[in-house]
């Protein structure tokens, strides 16, 4: 079940730039996704840029420098 109440505050720093960026989560939602629940099925409401930043601490623009922007 996908909670809503996008109350509670994440920061994610990237570990490439440095640049922080804070998000906006459901606690049980990130607690699920931290017990193992994929990310994109407990917060399908982050962009993919938020989801690898909190995954692997790299940021959208920094990802896309390194593999290259699939658009």
């Amino acid at each position: 079940m996908i909670t809503m109440h996008r109350q509670d505050e994440v920061t994610a720093r990237c570990r490439t730039c440095g640049e922080t960026k804070t998000l906006l989560v459901c606690i049980t939602d990130y607690a699920d996704w931290q017990l193992g629940k994929y990310i994109q099925d407990a917060m399908p409401y982050l962009s993919a840029d938020e989801r690898e930043l909190l995954i692997s601490g790299t940021c959208g623009p920094c990802f896309d420098e390194m593999f290259g922007d699939p658009a």
